[in-house]
């Protein structure tokens, strides 16, 4: 049995997964937020910004498989799950595939709108987000895009565009909570609110004056509504059991894998 990372009465961890073509590093301020009061872990995963390419295309589910494997491999189960953008989708496929490891979802920024389901639409409102990110956040995604690579970028942007966000909401028994921020041209409102009502338990969290990357621009503010949200969780169905022995947990660095 692996060894788990979260002591006994410890708060679940927290996942972190990205979306397209960028890497944990747009998530960095939400992860120092949360890791104040529970174990983080904020994954890069295959092909992008510079990880190893897997040698065929991946598809959620291969993406889904790859940060099972790994909670697996640390003895982690029940665990509170943040996507962001297309990471929204590797949270819920993980969440169909194997609920033993998802506590509640935190769906920020989710993609793909049914309303605008074209890579051609797509492009046009990732470009008019630009104008709504701070400077920094652009340098990041432009850099670790830059890192990614054309060709994988767009051999990822197919399963992106045709996973079925919607119904996959639907389908999930945890808990969801959608996230937006009130600029974002990508995750629009009326879709949003979709997600949210089609989820067997979902609510709805917009935050005002910020962009697709909400989860940099406004860390604070979210990750103070995602710890309020898990507590929420917890406290309704207990502390989660993660099936192996415990010991101290020590910050550090494993591949792909930033705690």
């Amino acid at each position: 049995m692996p060894e788990s990372s979260v002591a006994p009465g410890d708060p679940p961890a927290v996942v972190i997964l990205h979306g397209i073509g960028v890497s944990h590093r747009y998530s960095d301020r939400l992860q120092e937020e949360l890791s104040d009061s529970r174990l983080t872990l904020s994954f890069d995963l295959p092909g992008f910004a510079g990880t190893p390419r897997p040698p065929r295309p991946f598809s959620v589910a291969d993406h889904a498989e790859v940060v099972a494997a790994a909670l697996d491999a640390r003895g982690l189960s029940g665990c509170t799950v943040v996507g962001h953008s297309m990471g929204v989708q590797f949270a819920l496929e993980l969440a169909l595939r194997r609920p033993d490891l998802v506590g509640a979802l935190v769906l920020i920024g989710p993609v793909t709108d049914p309303a605008r389901p074209t890579a051609w639409q797509q492009a046009l409102d990732l470009a008019a987000d630009t104008f709504c990110e701070p400077l920094g956040t652009n340098a990041i995604v432009v850099t670790d895009y830059l890192r990614t690579g054309v060709r994988w970028f767009f051999t990822e942007l197919g399963p992106m565009l045709s996973y079925p966000t919607t119904e996959a909401v639907a389908a999930v028994q945890a808990p969801v909570l959608v996230v937006r921020g009130s600029r974002d041209p990508i995750a629009r409102a009326p879709w949003c609110r979709e997600l949210a009502a089609v989820a067997a338990d979902g609510r709805l969290l917009e935050v005002r004056g910020h962009g697709h990357v909400v989860q940099r621009s406004a860390a604070r503010t979210v990750a103070a509504s995602i710890e309020q949200f898990a507590a929420e969780y917890e406290r309704a169905h207990g502390p989660a059991d993660t099936h192996a022995p415990a010991h101290e947990h020590r910050p550090g660095r494993a591949a792909g894998v930033h705690g």
